[in-house]
């Protein structure tokens, strides 16, 4: 099969020949019993077509899968057979003709379903490989490759979805990875149950499940993991103490912010999907070849809550406030054209309005007015320090040069290899620590960088760097359990922090890299200035 076809992966199976097996899924203890009656042999022909070559194994439904050879076009076939046939079978038989219309380089081919009555069979294509499900059981994919991934899948979702049909069966165990990289989505199951936008949220739970090796067990958005969908032997997702899901970066380090919150965003129940090709689209704009261990950092679209009575966690970080904010643009706009518009069909000269209005002034408890709020400017840092926890020293100089006014010169890291995660998670990242000198409200934090490519979060605490001692360990445990959020980027070099609470104080802030951009054949990134604006 060329690797040309349809979006794929490097080969990422080793150590001999893989096999493929039925739909992915693997039988556990709650594998319906396979009746064997009538059960056939290796060498018996199908419709004077089909050579059973190799009993393979039986699905979670109870359906025993084979390999065989149409003997016709002298091509290998995968034979999935149920039994009895009949009515018990016509849901699978169903599927398979709907998936049958549905020709893609992402989707399994079925050739044939034929019912005998004592037994019912589905004729597809046989893809030497093996499910996400084993691949991710030796590890996580990196996110390239889970990108990658997700992106085959929504490409031949949006396939199925453009027909009027639904898939209902998307999961680790019905995505294949071939040989030569191809990704193809098996095993169409489709039920009352399912929808287009059910499909896509499982979208998300592969994501999740590529970068982490763990299923997002939930009634909602996600169906729920039953045997009939060979899901149950998955990993559940990590929760905190009130059932919330880690996200994939609290479960691994260098998985991109916007890869994160992407998955995050399909796994919300209170967020409405996009269709299948809007994300098809956006996966295939963040795919990059794999051996380049990063992706685009332009961002993900966001995919924003309607109402913001209750904004979600991500909300309060910072991560979905795109739509807000160009909301909040749109209406200053739109104000400040009618004023305009006011002010020449009133005849007056604008400038002469503009000087006369008033300045907005608030009471003081005796109800004497007192001078409007003082406006948000830049703050001054009075030092910073580079946190090193994991390292050795060798790169905690030139702190200064981040708030010296120049982007001309700065902090950078050393080069790492192999991996942007610092090489490999050989550290669990670097930061800058900065100190205000006093309490004060905070609009923003933006961070000029010296390339684009990067990932971060920030971080707030309480306590001054130890000047002894190991101050780093000990300021990065504390300032970890606090966190600002993650920057909302431009695509570009600059990162830009404004998920502060209005309402609270800032002296110490610690910006924090987990993933570096490539750089002369390793990793790097030099952070050339850092500003903050508040009062």
């Amino acid at each position: 099969m060329p690797s040309s076809a349809g979006p794929s992966i490097d080969t990422i199976t080793e150590g001999g020949r893989v096999t493929q097996v039925g739909g992915g899924q693997e039988a556990d203890e709650n594998t319906p019993p396979v009746m064997t009656f009538g059960a056939p042999t290796a060498g018996e022909v199908l419709a004077e077509r089909y050579e059973l070559v190799e009993h393979i194994n039986n699905d979670s439904a109870g359906r025993l899968v084979w390999r065989g050879v149409d003997v016709v076009l002298r091509r290998p076939v995968a034979v999935v057979l149920r039994y009895p046939g009949g009515d018990s079978a016509t849901e699978m038989l169903q599927a398979a003709v709907a998936a049958s219309r549905v020709i893609h380089p992402n989707l399994v081919g079925v050739y044939d379903a034929i019912d005998e009555g004592e037994r019912a069979y589905v004729v597809r294509e046989w893809v030497d490989g093996r499910s996400l499900r084993e691949l991710v059981a030796e590890e996580p994919l990196d996110p390239a490759r889970a990108t990658a991934v997700g992106n085959a899948v929504a490409s031949a979702l949006a396939a199925v979805h453009a027909t009027g049909m639904v898939h209902g069966n998307v999961h680790p165990g019905t995505v294949m990875i071939s040989d030569d990289g191809r990704v193809v989505l098996a095993d169409a199951r489709t039920d009352g149950d399912d929808s287009q936008a059910s499909d896509v949220r499982a979208i998300g739970g592969v994501l999740y499940f590529a970068l982490t090796g763990h299923w997002p067990h939930t009634e909602a958005p996600l169906r729920g993991a039953t045997a009939g969908h060979g899901r149950a032997a998955i990993p559940d997702a990590l929760r905190d103490a009130n059932g919330v899901i880690a996200a994939p970066r609290q479960v691994r380090a260098g998985v991109p912010a916007y890869l994160d919150d992407l998955t995050m965003d399909l796994l919300d129940a209170d967020i409405a999907p996009p269709p299948s090709d809007v994300l098809a689209a956006e996966l295939a704009r963040l795919d990059v070849p794999a051996d380049e261990h990063f992706l685009d950092n332009a961002g993900p679209l966001r995919f924003a809550a309607e109402t913001e009575e209750e904004p979600s966690p991500l909300a309060a970080a910072g991560g979905r406030k795109v739509a807000i904010g160009i909301a909040g643009i749109l209406a200053v706009a739109l104000v400040g054209l009618l004023v305009g518009i006011s002010a020449l069909g009133s005849g007056e000269d604008p400038d002469r309005q503009r000087n006369s209005a008033t300045v907005p002034t608030a009471s003081a408890p005796g109800g004497e007015p007192t001078p409007a709020a003082v406006a948000a400017g830049p703050l001054k840092i009075s030092a910073a320090k580079i946190i090193d926890p994991d390292g050795n020293r060798a790169e905690v100089r030139d702190a200064e040069k981040v708030f010296d006014g120049s982007e001309d010169e700065g902090w950078e890291t050393q080069t790492y290899r192999n991996k942007g995660d610092f090489g490999g998670n050989f550290k669990r990242g670097m930061g800058i620590w900065i100190d205000l000198g006093e309490p004060r409200t905070v609009k923003s934090l933006q961070v000029e960088l010296s390339a684009r490519g990067a990932s971060a979060e920030l971080f707030t605490g309480a306590n001054d760097h130890p000047s002894s001692g190991p101050g780093d360990e000990a300021l990065f445990e504390e300032y970890s359990k606090k966190r600002i959020g993650e920057p909302l980027e431009d695509g570009g070099t600059t990162m830009t922090f404004n998920a502060f609470n209005a309402d609270a104080k800032y002296r110490y802030l610690l910006f924090w890299l987990t993933e570096l951009p490539p750089s002369n054949g390793g990793f790097k990134i030099g952070v050339q200035e850092i500003t903050v604006q508040g009062s």
